[in-house]
């Protein structure tokens, strides 16, 4: 296993602890709260990492290509969840961003099933700007961090730059 793949495996197997940090004293305690940014923090970064490493050394996957979108769902999936579970986040903003990430993922899997496009988002340098999980992580950061609710000028740019951004990584 190469070092993007371990990366990427290391970012699946991390999200139980980030949740556990999450909902440490009810997702109340500031110190849990920024504990549990940083673990999501450094997941997100591993994201970045493991594309970056991948396209470097040319060690580009087919376990890969199939896993990493896996743990990028998986990842946010966890936040937003935990979040509405802690009501932090309401839930019909957790069920729309999911069924996008989920329906994304079903179509790149067609995709890449049917071979019209071998690779959909690896081959893309500028990944790591228009990837979801970093734009979830600073939202994440400003509203657990505040322990506010969110206004709709915010939820307006999240669902905006998060939902919209990874329209454009399908590369033909």
């Amino acid at each position: 296993m190469n070092l993007p793949n371990a990366l990427t495996v290391f970012r699946i197997l991390a999200l139980p602890f980030c949740a556990w940090a999450l909902f440490q004293k009810d997702g109340q305690d500031p110190t849990w709260q920024i504990i549990a940014w940083t673990m999501f923090f450094i997941v997100g970064m591993t994201d970045v990492l493991d594309g970056r490493i991948a396209r470097k050394r040319n060690q580009i996957s087919n376990f890969g290509i199939i896993l990493d979108p896996i743990a990028d769902k998986a990842f946010i999936a966890t936040a937003l969840i935990g979040l509405s579970v802690l009501g932090k986040m309401p839930w019909w903003v957790t069920v729309v961003i999911l069924i996008r990430e989920i329906g994304v993922t079903i179509l790149r899997f067609a995709v890449i099933r049917r071979e019209v496009i071998r690779l959909i988002v690896v081959a893309n340098s500028n990944h790591f700007y228009r990837t979801s999980p970093l734009v979830f992580i600073s939202f994440h950061y400003r509203h657990i961090c505040t322990c506010r609710e969110i206004s709709f000028l915010e939820l307006q740019s999240f669902l905006r730059y998060g939902l919209v951004s990874n329209t454009l990584e399908m590369r033909y």
